[in-house]
């Protein structure tokens, strides 16, 4: 990321969805990238394949938009919610957290789900959204494993995206954990399958069966 940018940050006390909100206020220019929306309640939050990711009060609903120009030279759209998915799990590990990332999106502690984050474009901006349970969870989901306020979350986090990683950076990293998605499997075109005969690739892409499928989503 480029440093010289200044973050908007929109502080809601419940909303249907932040990345709906963040999106529509895009694309009617009414505000302009960076900008950040943060709600203490999401209602019909949205996940991965137009699922729902309805979290519980307390935990993490925020989307944030950066301009396309701002975003690292070396980093593929395509795989945009690895680069800024794992940033937040670097952030969380600082915490002492044993967080981890599955392919491409999904924040898990062994194996279930703690959260995930998605990414869209919206005209010359990328907004990526994400849903993190930070103090309760559904039955089937895990919360995070360290305490955390939203507040000292995102300063956080924000101060390490201001660091300009490069995408090779990132990529150095997550590389040398993806072995722990191969227990796991995703979804391409809707049909689901395994992620353990799966090779990653340098862009972030994966392959499997001598067909290249990207994250992004």
């Amino acid at each position: 990321m480029e440093k010289d940018w200044v973050l908007t940050i929109d502080y809601l006390e419940s909303i249907d969805s932040t990345q709906t909100y963040l999106k529509n206020l895009l694309q009617k220019r009414e505000v302009i990238a960076p900008y950040a929306v943060v709600a203490k309640m999401q209602t019909q939050g949205q996940g991965s394949r137009d699922n729902s990711w309805i979290g519980l009060e307390g935990n993490l609903f925020l989307s944030f938009a950066f301009p396309l120009s701002a975003l690292p030279k070396d980093l593929k759209l395509a795989s945009a919610s690895i680069y800024f998915a794992y940033i937040l799990k670097m952030t969380l590990e600082e915490q002492n957290s044993k967080v981890w990332l599955k392919w491409p999106n999904d924040f898990y502690l062994e194996d279930l789900k703690v959260g995930g984050m998605i990414t869209n474009v919206v005209n010359d901006s990328l907004v990526c959204g994400v849903g993190l349970n930070l103090q309760s969870a559904k039955d089937g989901f895990a919360k995070l494993d360290v305490v955390i306020s939203q507040a000292d979350l995102l300063e956080k986090y924000f101060l390490n995206l201001e660091k300009g990683f490069l995408w090779k950076q990132i990529f150095s990293k997550y590389k040398l954990e993806f072995y722990k998605s191969q227990d796991f499997s995703t979804h391409n075109k809707k049909n689901k399958i395994s992620l353990g005969d799966a090779s990653l690739l340098e862009d972030g892409s994966i392959s499997i069966n001598n067909e290249r499928i990207y994250s992004f989503r």
